[in-house]
C-alpha cells in the first residue's frame, strides 16, 4: 500500500491549490454579500482554467479533456472545496453523463461541453421526487417520432447559467419485485426549446450565489434524437454517475474541513485568555485533535473509494461511506470551530460561518445520509440473502 502522491499529482494538487486561492478567494466576500457572480468575472474563472488546461480535467484525453484518473480528478476536486462553490463551478467539471451520447449529440453536446463552450445541468428531483427517484411525476409520453415531456424539477443546480439541460422523465412503468415502479428516460433539452421554462428557485443558507432553478415542461416536444442514452435505462445511467458525484461530494467537504481546520489551529495557538493561549486548555485542543483525526479520516476513506474505482473494483459501498462521513464530518467540524473561536466565529468578518452555513446541504444532496446508510446496510446484509 503506498499512500504517497506521485510528482504529477503533487503539482496539479498546488496549482489547483494556488488557483482557488489566488482566483476565488478574492471574491468570496462579495458573492456570499450579493448572492451573484458577475457574469463577467464567472467567464474570466471559465478562461483561466482552459488556459490552465484542467476544463473537463476528468474527461478522457481524445475527446479534449486532460484524462485524470477517478484519484487525481478527486484531488482536484478536494481543493475546488476549499473555495465557493458559486466560483469554481465556473472552473468547468462538465456531467460525466455526457459519455452516453452518441452519434450527433456528441458534436451538439459532448464536446462542446468538454470545450468549455456548452454548460450543461441535471435535472433529477421533483417536489414529490427527491431521494426515490423511480417515483418522478416528470413524464415523457412518445408521439409518433417525438416525446412529449410535461412536469416539473426544482433545486437544480446552476441551470440559470446553463445551454442545456439533461432531463430526466418517466416514460413508462414496469413490475419489479418492489411493486410497480416507473421507467426512466434522459433527454437532452436545449435552452429556449419551446415548451421549457427556467425559472429562479429558492433562496438557500447555502453555497449563496450558487444557485437552485425551478424547470418547467409544457408540452415540450422533443425528437427521439434528444433520448440519451437507451430508451428506459435513465435509472441505471443516473446511477452510475451518481457513483461519481457523491465522491466529489465527499472530496469538497475535506477540503472545505481543512480550510476551517486551518483558521482555527493557528487562533486556538495565538488567542491568549487567562493569561495562557487557549489552545493550552484541554477543552480546545482536545476538539483540534478530534478535528484533524476526522478530516484525516475522511479524507483517506475519499481517496481509497477512488483508488478502488481506478483498480476496477465495486466501490458502492466505500463511495457512499466516504459521502456520509465526508459530509457529516464537515458539519462537526465546522460546528467545533465556531466555538473556538467564541462570538467571533458568527460574524461576516471571518467565513466561518458560511461554512457552517454550507454544511448542512452536504448531508442531503446526492443523497441523503440516509439514503447512503441505507447503500452500505444493504451492500453488508445482501450476501446473508438478508
Amino acid at each position: 500500500m503506498n499512500f504517497g502522491l506521485s510528482e504529477e499529482q503533487e503539482m496539479i494538487v498546488q496549482t489547483v491549490r494556488d488557483f482557488v486561492e489566488t482566483e476565488i478567494y478574492p471574491h468570496e466576500n462579495e458573492v456570499e454579500r450579493t448572492g451573484m457572480v458577475p457574469p463577467d468575472l464567472g467567464q474570466d474563472i471559465k478562461r483561466k482554467c482552459i488556459e490552465l488546461g484542467f476544463y473537463a480535467c476528468g474527461f478522457p484525453e481524445e475527446i479534449g479533456g486532460a484524462g485524470l484518473d477517478h484519484l487525481t480528478f478527486t484531488l482536484v476536486e478536494r481543493e475546488l472545496g476549499r473555495g465557493s462553490m458559486a466560483l469554481t463551478v465556473f472552473f468547468g467539471r462538465p456531467s460525466g453523463i455526457l459519455m452516453a451520447c452518441e452519434g450527433e449529440q456528441r458534436e451538439r453536446y459532448l464536446l462542446p461541453a468538454v470545450r468549455g463552450e456548452r454548460v450543461d445541468a441535471l435535472a433529477i428531483t421533483e417536489p414529490d421526487a427527491g431521494s426515490d427517484m423511480r417515483g418522478m411525476k416528470c413524464a415523457a409520453k412518445q408521439d409518433g417520432d417525438d416525446f412529449v415531456l410535461n412536469g416539473a424539477k426544482h433545486f437544480i443546480s446552476h441551470a440559470d447559467v446553463a445551454d442545456f439541460v439533461i432531463v430526466f422523465a418517466a416514460t413508462g412503468e414496469e413490475d419489479t419485485h418492489r411493486g410497480v415502479k416507473k421507467k426512466i428516460t434522459a433527454f437532452l433539452v436545449d435552452r429556449g426549446t419551446p415548451g421549457f421554462e427556467i425559472l429562479k428557485g429558492y433562496d438557500s443558507v447555502s453555497h449563496r450565489g450558487y444557485h437552485n432553478c425551478i424547470l418547467n415542461f409544457t408540452d415540450c416536444r422533443l425528437p427521439k434524437s434528444q433520448v440519451l442514452g437507451e430508451l428506459h435505462r435513465g435509472f441505471d445511467l443516473a446511477n452510475q454517475w451518481l457513483y461519481g458525484t457523491r465522491l466529489t461530494v465527499a472530496a469538497t467537504c475535506v477540503g472545505r474541513a481543512r480550510r476551517v481546520f486551518d483558521l482555527a489551529l493557528p487562533y486556538a495557538a495565538e488567542r491568549k485568555q487567562f493569561g495562557k493561549p487557549i489552545g493550552a486548555n484541554q477543552g480546545v485542543s482536545f476538539k483540534l485533535a478530534d478535528m484533524i483525526t476526522e478530516i484525516d479520516a475522511a479524507d483517506l476513506l475519499t481517496l481509497s473509494a477512488a483508488w478502488k474505482l481506478d483498480a476496477g473494483v465495486p466501490a458502492n459501498r466505500e463511495i457512499a461511506s466516504a459521502k456520509l462521513y465526508g459530509s457529516e464530518m464537515l458539519a462537526r467540524v465546522t460546528d467545533e470551530a465556531i466555538q473556538i473561536f467564541g462570538g467571533m466565529g458568527l460574524m461576516d468578518d471571518l467565513p466561518l460561518a458560511r461554512f457552517w452555513r454550507d454544511a448542512r446541504v452536504e448531508r442531503i444532496w446526492d443523497g441523503t445520509s440516509e439514503i447512503q446508510r441505507h447503500i452500505i446496510s444493504r451492500d453488508l446484509l445482501r450476501p446473508f440473502g438478508a
